[in-house]
């Protein structure tokens, strides 16, 4: 049981760096931060469902965990060469594509949502 919670304690701390130096160096993943402050902040002020509430939240710490890894593709990519190639912009684009994919199913579940509190 000692080695489950030191491991889990080294976990969390190393997915914590990973937050901390992402938050740092890109500006993105600040971007979509505060757009979750914003998403949250309208999900405990409108009249939302429990289920509509923990949809929008989930999708929007999906939105978070894809900006995470699409920063870990490029980062990887980076590390391997500077140099420009089509299978790096691949990669990098893949991921980017990521990210918006998740970033519209929030979008889609808020317009649904909203649809039902106003329509």
């Amino acid at each position: 049981m000692k080695f489950f919670f030191t491991n889990l304690k080294d976990r969390c701390v190393w997915s914590w760096h990973g937050v901390r130096d992402t938050w740092a160096s890109e500006y993105s993943f600040r971007s979509w931060v505060f757009a979750n402050f914003a998403s949250i902040l309208l999900a405990f002020l409108l009249p939302l469902t429990s289920g509509e509430r923990a949809l929008i939240l989930a999708l929007g710490v999906l939105v978070l965990a894809s900006e995470l890894f699409n920063t870990a593709i490029e980062r990887c990519v980076d590390y391997i060469s500077e140099e420009q190639h089509p299978l790096a912009k691949k990669a990098k684009d893949a991921g980017s594509a990521g990210v918006a994919v998740t970033a519209i199913a929030a979008g889609v579940a808020w317009v649904v949502v909203l649809v039902r509190v106003f329509g």
